[in-house]
C-alpha cells in the first residue's frame, strides 16, 4: 500500500488516531477533533472509568495499569484537550495528597524515596494539563536532584544505588522536560535544559538500545513495539520522543531507524507487539495484528528524519 492508502487507513481510526494523523503527517490543526476524543471512543472509554472520589483504579498508582497515574498519560498521549477538567482535577489531587518528605510525587506513604521514573512521568502529563507550576517546583527540584554522573537518570539512584543510568528512567524524565518547555514553565528551566541534553546524549551514546561498552543490544524488549509502552522504554517510544521534541539528526539513529523499517510489513503497516501484564481498563489495539499507534508513530518518526530513509 502506499503511504496515501495507509494514511487513508489511519483516518478510519479512533478519533484521537484522525487527531494525529492530520496534525503530524498532514500538518493540518484539526481542533474540532481534539474536542471529539473527551466525548466518544477510546477517550470516553477512559474517562467512563473515573470514579467519583476523583481517582481511577485504587488511587494514585494502584493498581497497574488502571490507576489514575497510568490512566493520565493514557489521556495525554491520545491528545485529549490539555483543559479536560476531570485530568486536571484528579492532577490537583495528586499534588495535595501524594507528595513525599524529598517533594516528589510518591507511590507509597511508608516515607520511602520517591520514585524518579514515576516524577518523570508525572511532570510529563501535569506539564500537558497545565498543573500550577509553583506546586511543580517540587517535582522538578526533585528531579534536578537525582540527575546521574553519567547525564541521566536511575530510579534506583535514591533506593538501592546504582551507578549507572537507566534508558527507562532517562526517557520518562525527557518526556517530562520536554513538557515542561513546551507548555512555557520557567521554574529552574536552564538546569532542566542541561539535563536534558545530557540525558539525550545518554541515549545516543547507546544508539538507543546497544551497549556503549560491547555494542549488543542490551535488553531484546527494547525492540518490541509495544504501545501503550508505560514505564519501559523501547526504541519506537524513544525515536516518538526525539521528534517530538524536534531533536536535531544523529548518525547514532540510524540504526534505530533502519530497525523500524525492518519492521514495516510488506503491505506498509508496523503490527503491535504484546503489552505489559497487568489490569487495563480496555484493549486498544489487538496484538499481532496492524497496529494503528505504531504505524501512526513510526511514519512521524520517519517524517521527522527522512533524511536517513
Amino acid at each position: 500500500m502506499s503511504d496515501k492508502e495507509i494514511i487513508s487507513w489511519l483516518l478510519e481510526g479512533d478519533v484521537s488516531i484522525q487527531y494525529q494523523t492530520y496534525r503530524d503527517l498532514l500538518d493540518t490543526e484539526k481542533p474540532e477533533l481534539q474536542k471529539r476524543i473527551e466525548t466518544e471512543g477510546w477517550g470516553l472509554q477512559f474517562l467512563k472509568q473515573r470514579n467519583t472520589n476523583g481517582h481511577w483504579g485504587k488511587g494514585f498508582y494502584q493498581p497497574k495499569w488502571i490507576s489514575s497515574h497510568y490512566t493520565l498519560l493514557d489521556l495525554k498521549y491520545l491528545g485529549i484537550s490539555p483543559g479536560n477538567q476531570p485530568a486536571g482535577q484528579t492532577i490537583q489531587i495528586i499534588l495535595q495528597n501524594s507528595k513525599g518528605n524529598d517533594g516528589g510525587i510518591t507511590a507509597s506513604h511508608s516515607g520511602r524515596p520517591s520514585d524518579v521514573c514515576i516524577n518523570g512521568m508525572f511532570l510529563n502529563y501535569a506539564c500537558y494539563f497545565r498543573a500550577n507550576e509553583t506546586a511543580l517546583h517540587s517535582v522538578v527540584d526533585f528531579l534536578l536532584a537525582q540527575k546521574m554522573n553519567d547525564g541521566g537518570f536511575n530510579c534506583q539512584s535514591n533506593q538501592q544505588g546504582c551507578v549507572h543510568s537507566s534508558l527507562h528512567t532517562t526517557l520518562s524524565v525527557l518526556e517530562g522536560i520536554h513538557e515542561y518547555e513546551k507548555n512555557g514553565y520557567t521554574y529552574r528551566l536552564k538546569e532542566l535544559k542541561q539535563s536534558e541534553s545530557t540525558s539525550r546524549e545518554f541515549i545516543l551514546m547507546h544508539h538507543l538500545f546497544k551497549s556503549d561498552k560491547t555494542g549488543k543490544i542490551i535488553n531484546p524488549n527494547f525492540l518490541k513495539l509495544r504501545y501503550p509502552g508505560r514505564w519501559f522504554y523501547n526504541v519506537l517510544k524513544a525515536m516518538d520522543y526525539f521528534q517530538s521534541a524536534k531533536t536535531p539528526y544523529d548518525k547514532r539513529m540510524d540504526e534505530a531507524i533502519a530497525y523500524l523499517f525492518e519492521k514495516r510489513t510488506k503491505e506498509g503497516f508496523w503490527k503491535l507487539t504484546s503489552g505489559h501484564s497487568g489490569l487495563v481498563h480496555f484493549e486498544m489495539e489487538q496484538a499481532g495484528k496492524p497496529s494503528r499507534w505504531n504505524t501512526l508513530r513510526a511514519m512521524r518518526v520517519l517524517k521527522q528524519y527522512q533524511r536517513v530513509g
